[in-house]
């Protein structure tokens, strides 16, 4: 059907995450992520999907904090137990009378540690816990919006859009928000709780030696941005490189028959083998630049450790400060670069999230079909006399394609529609069928306008089976009956037979219970034509639509769809998109297109007779012997 668009999607992974630091870099760094265009409103708005769950989101950071509170304690209440131990020790050293180191203290102090150590663990439980309930449930509401949506949306909606785009926003967008939902909320509050209580801790402690690692910390930001600048340049040329490999993959896995056919597997390898060389340079680049960022972060914050041994030994000796105060310090410290590093991250993947956030809004906010008409309106008995008056259709309002459409179609009549590239034989069938609303005229059955009644019952009249077969995941029983909800097995062994598919389906091992794998494959073309022809005898409808299918499947097996397809068409108005004119011969009137319009239309006797645009069609394709559908679609 040559109006059909469609689209393949190469390049990044869905999602376009990439796979840099935070993503198979190395901790503490992270690319910068995509950026929302409207930051504020789209937080607002996934803050809404929250409302909901503020309680359990009060709980949530409550627990948080003080899971980490009990844990930011630790180290001190640590630092007094090895005071205790010291004390003892030197006590016994000096020969004091009754010296003795108090072990009992000691396993005081450690049961409390102990304890602090097992309520921040259960906090920290309850906190994700409830976090992973709130999360899921908020992306369990989103995903009902947007699978609600998608089914609203126009054909018009999904011709424009490519397929990859659409999977990344319901997928790997929609995971994006749920598992910053899940982790990063409360690890971002946790962060900074942690920074607070670390510098509180550390200013009880020493205000001279917090004031000496906060003087490290510039030294450490500059030294990140220099890195962070290098490798990004790196790692985008790298996710460039990997979207241009997973293309080629994609393409050679997918036409590796015709690859073989023509002879190109050593220049389809040939071209793998420098792009793969292309993606190792960008790769070992980022990853060694990236690399450098530990190692120097180690470097300074051991300069600042020396700094603060040395200070913190000769505060001891004026015993400003104990011992256990240094361990308790130190521990502080190799923590403090750890929460800064943690937010930094954090609020970048905020800003992804919200980024991934307003590509899903945005296709929630993509306007849908209204319906007008009341799904009570029916017809009695669809008789299927179909006819347009005056109808006028452009796929954009300052461009029609069908400027004066005028079709009298009877019912039970066969009606063949025929045609070059882009003359609109998918469009009309589109507007039979509401995917599209007519700009001007009218279109009705059995008299009535089709826009009285409700899209869903118009479709419902119409049977079809495109060239393009569509089967599910499921057995073949499953398939037949997604023709009409509620078939008895009866019913869908009848519309089997008349379908020639009950043969066929019975030498299988499983017979209607086989299962289809992924695209059908366990099964021929043919096969798969002849269940969906099946599906639509089951649907009964009184109307059908028919893109013919026999091009690409043996004499024998194409004269059994003819077969199925005669027994289909018995007693009901068909509409045939024929691209072999040699299955149309019998057609009760064949309609030429060509521009959105019809230009002839007759049997095929009379067209042929005219000798106008049908005769020509049909001598050009007959004329070497009948050569096929290849030649109606080059005139």
């Amino acid at each position: 059907m040559s109006e059909k668009q469609h689209e393949r999607s190469h390049g990044a992974p869905p999602g376009g995450r990439p796979p840099g630091p935070g993503h198979g870099g190395p901790p503490g760094m992270m690319l910068p992520g995509a950026k929302a265009k409207n930051f504020k409103g789209t937080l607002k708005r996934l803050l809404d999907y929250l409302k909901p769950y503020r309680v359990r989101l009060f709980i949530v950071f409550l627990t948080a904090i003080l899971s980490t509170l009990f844990s930011i304690v630790s180290p001190r209440v640590l630092g007094e137990a090895t005071d205790v131990l010291l004390d003892g020790w030197m006590a016994k050293a000096n020969n004091v009378p009754g010296a003795a180191i108090d072990f009992k203290q000691i396993a005081f102090i450690l049961a409390i540690l102990a304890l602090l150590y097992v309520i921040s663990s259960l906090f920290a439980f309850l906190q994700q816990f409830l976090m992973a309930k709130v999360a899921q449930k908020v992306v369990y509401e989103i995903r009902e919006d947007v699978n609600g949506k998608l089914g609203r949306l126009p054909l018009k909606f999904y011709d424009s859009r490519s397929n990859g785009d659409l999977l990344s926003r319901v997928v790997n967008d929609v995971d994006n928000v749920a598992n910053t939902l899940q982790q990063s909320l409360t690890q971002m509050i946790t962060s900074i709780v942690t920074l607070v209580g670390i510098i509180i801790m550390m200013l009880t402690i020493s205000p001279l030696l917090t004031l000496i690692l906060i003087l490290t910390l510039p030294l450490s930001f500059i030294v990140i941005g220099l890195i962070a600048k290098q490798s990004q340049r790196h790692f985008k040329n790298q996710q460039d490189q990997l979207g241009q490999l997973n293309g080629h993959v994609e393409e050679m896995y997918t036409g590796h028959l015709i690859v073989k056919a023509f002879g190109r597997e050593e220049k389809s390898i040939e071209r793998f083998r420098n792009m793969n060389n292309k993606l190792y340079e960008s790769n070992w680049k980022a990853q060694f630049i990236s690399g450098i960022m530990m190692p120097l972060m180690s470097f300074i914050g051991n300069i600042g450790y020396v700094l603060i041994c040395v200070v913190g030994g000769i505060q001891i000796t004026q015993k400003v400060i104990t011992v256990g105060d240094i361990q308790a310090f130190i521990q502080y410290a190799r923590q403090f670069t750890q929460p800064i590093m943690q937010t930094a991250n954090i609020a970048n993947i905020i800003q992804s999230t919200i980024a991934s956030a307003e590509r899903v809004f945005e296709l929630l906010d993509e306007e849908i079909e209204e319906e007008s008409a009341s799904a009570e309106k029916k017809l009695d008995h669809p008789q299927g006399h179909v006819k347009f008056q005056h109808v006028q259709f452009g796929y954009s309002n300052d461009k029609l394609l069908m400027n004066d459409l005028n079709l009298d179609v009877r019912s039970g009549q066969m009606i063949a529609i025929v045609g070059p590239t882009g003359a609109g034989k998918t469009t009309l069938v589109n507007l039979l069928m509401r995917f599209y609303n007519i700009q001007g005229g009218s279109i009705t059955i059995d008299g009535q306008p089709i826009d009285s009644f409700n899209r869903s019952y118009v479709r419902s009249l119409f049977g079809m089976v495109l060239q393009d077969t569509w089967l599910f995941n499921g057995t073949i029983r499953d398939n037949i009956a997604y023709g009409r909800a509620g078939a008895t097995e009866e019913e869908i062994i009848i519309a089997a037979k008349a379908a020639h598919a009950d043969h066929f389906i019975r030498t299988l091992p499983e017979g209607y219970d086989t299962v289809l794998n992924e695209e059908a494959s366990n099964i021929s073309s043919g096969q798969k034509q002849l269940l969906t022809i099946a599906r639509a005898i089951l649907a009964d409808p009184p109307m059908l639509i028919l893109d013919e299918a026999t091009s690409s499947v043996d004499t024998r097996t194409e004269l059994y769809i003819q077969q199925a397809m005669h027994n289909l068409m018995q007693g009901r108005t068909s509409f045939v998109i024929a691209h072999r004119l040699s299955t149309i011969k019998d057609a009760d009137r064949i309609l030429v297109m060509n521009q959105g319009t019809v230009i002839e239309q007759g049997t095929h006797e009379e067209l042929l007779a005219a000798g106008g645009f049908y005769a020509d069609l049909y001598q050009s394709q007959f004329a070497g012997g009948g050569s096929g559908e290849v030649e109606m679609e080059q005139y």
